[in-house]
């Protein structure tokens, strides 16, 4: 069983420029390529300009192994491989710095909008600079290895993916431009990245300070973190109250029969959301979880997806508005409610009916199209599918999940603290959600999140080091901007948070024939214009002088 990038491409749709949330679901991703390779299926719309053809990718030979003294990475490898890059050198004038962008987990052409319209091409007008955008080894083509088994993943991990950031830095050649020298340190080179490339600009800039002049961390989940409860808090503090507060309702209704162990109960819930058939009750759980369509809402209408208030708004209906074909269902509910401690309270017998509603609308149909049972389709506990992932095209349900087992934990729970009612249901533990871990890499132990967090943690700073994202942003807990009161922002080290911003929002961009009296919103514009301020302000600090005009 094998699935092409342009599968992994449709599956995780926005989640290709984030960290990707929630654990693998092996026959939900078989059940998808199969419908993916039906006639009627497209990849592409036929009007959308292949970004690819206007940046020709370029390839840096790069070494493998740059820590032979490190017995974690025996056996060792002299070897290289091609990273892959692309540049755009459009408003490059001598004495311009080069802006790279980090691709991070995912292939690179996916970040190439940004160097289009976002805030590469934004930076680089504004400095006479050149952007590039720089793939990250063990993504998209950039591997150093013929196949994607355990052993052969040994090499990606966030030292080594630092080091070559800097190597390139230093010994990459742009085409057109053989005859200067813009490697660092004789260029200034500024390192921008989004979530976890976030977190690697602000690690570059600590670590190979003589390399790269300035970076900018948006979004940047310095703080690697096992147990990430966390993830859905500011859901819980910034998302619509109505719907919040259902969703608590729903789970606790959930819970109190999950955690009962009533299995009589337990299957009449399973029944009443068409999921009887599912074994496991943490994989029941699991489908009730439409609270993560809010990482993936962003302000621009072509990036934006609405499955979160699509949710919010079946969730939060009024009692005249429950779906008819859901009414029939009432007096089981009232059941289950009752036995959950809610008494015969319509609201909560509503808001469980409108969630019902919603499963029937968005998890039940990509299952009954596919043919599987229940357990085959929803089921993230399938050790031999999880095991076939090892070809170079399957790297979007291996790479970043062999270094959340590694490294970097986020493992998503619903083990809030007892005063603060989950989101998600607390069967969704650590156990389970890091079955992965054991079944796909024989990983047993946690990750050692102290490869991470030896850069600095929540409290890492530099010179020349910038922090901004969005105040509702899910990953904001892993990022130094938590503690917004900590630091006071200033051109050295610019700290700034978006309001009702999201994940990256500043990273994005329109073109100006696009722009309305909302688009961009004002706070976006405000961030942009802030990153692009600081910036010129770090190069006229740069030896010999710089000048330049926004």
């Amino acid at each position: 069983m094998r699935f092409s990038t342009v599968v992994a491409g449709l599956l995780f749709g926005l989640e290709a420029a984030a960290i990707r949330v929630g654990p693998v679901q092996p026959g939900k991703v078989a059940a998808k390529l199969q419908h993916a390779k039906s006639p009627r299926s497209l990849y592409k719309r036929d009007d959308e300009l292949d970004l690819t053809l206007l940046y020709p990718e370029r390839n840096l030979s790069v070494p493998i192994d740059f820590f032979h003294n490190d017995t974690r990475y025996e056996p060792h490898s002299n070897g290289s491989f091609n990273l892959r890059y692309w540049f755009d050198d459009t408003y490059y004038k001598p004495g311009g710095p080069v802006f790279v962008l980090l691709g991070g987990e995912t292939d690179g052409a996916g970040r190439l909008p940004f160097l289009q319209k976002g805030i590469v091409h934004q930076v680089i007008k504004a400095t006479n600079g050149l952007g590039v955008i720089l793939e990250h080894r063990y993504y998209g083509t950039s591997f150093p290895v013929d196949d994607l088994t355990t052993e052969n993943l040994r090499f990606l991990s966030t030292e080594q993916a630092l080091a070559e950031v800097d190597y390139f830095a230093r010994n990459v050649k742009f085409a057109g431009h053989e005859d200067k020298d813009l490697t660092a340190p004789s260029t200034p080179w500024v390192v921008y990245g989004g979530s976890y490339a976030g977190a690697q600009a602000a690690f570059l800039r600590v670590t190979y300070p003589e390399t790269f002049w300035g970076a900018i961390s948006s979004s940047g989940v310095t703080v690697a973190i096992y147990d990430f409860w966390e993830y859905f808090e500011p859901i819980r503090l910034f998302g619509p109250p109505d719907c919040v507060k259902y969703t608590q309702t729903l789970v606790d209704v959930i819970d109190k029969h999950l955690l009962g162990n009533n299995t009589t109960s337990i299957q009449s819930l399973k029944n009443v959301f068409g999921l009887g058939n599912i074994t496991d009750n943490r994989d029941f759980a699991n489908q009730l979880t439409g609270v993560y369509g809010w990482q993936s809402t962003n302000w621009d209408p072509e990036l934006n997806s609405a499955s979160f208030y699509n949710y919010c708004s079946n969730m939060t209906k009024s009692f005249d508005r429950v779906d008819s074909g859901t009414e029939s269902l009432r007096p089981t509910v009232a059941g289950l409610v009752s036995a959950a401690g809610y008494g015969n309270d319509t609201l909560v017998q509503n808001i469980t009916l409108n969630a019902i509603g919603w499963a029937n609308r968005t998890v039940l149909p990509g299952w009954r199209r596919s043919g599987y049972s229940q357990d085959n389709y929803f089921t993230i506990l399938n050790a031999t599918a999880l095991q076939q992932y090892t070809a170079l095209e399957d790297y979007g349900y291996t790479s970043w999940s062999y270094q959340v087992c590694t490294e970097w934990g986020y493992i998503q729970t619903g083990n809030t603290p007892k005063d603060i009612k989950p989101l998600i249901s607390r069967t969704l533990d650590l156990e389970y959600l890091t079955f992965f871990c054991r079944a796909q890499f024989n990983i047993t132990t946690p990750p050692d999140l102290e490869k991470v967090n030896k850069y600095g943690g929540f409290n890492i700073s530099y010179p020349r080091l910038a922090h901004i994202g969005g105040n509702a942003d899910v990953w904001r807990p892993a990022t130094p901007l938590w503690y917004p009161e900590s630091r006071e922002d200033t051109v050295e080290e610019p700290w700034h948070l978006i309001s009702h911003g999201v994940h990256h929002w500043e990273e994005n961009g329109i073109f100006e024939n696009e722009t309305t009296p909302l688009l961009p919103p004002y706070q976006v514009v405000y961030a942009q214009q802030y990153l692009k301020n600081f910036v010129v302000d770090w190069l006229s600090e740069w030896k010999g002088g710089y000048q330049t005009e926004l």
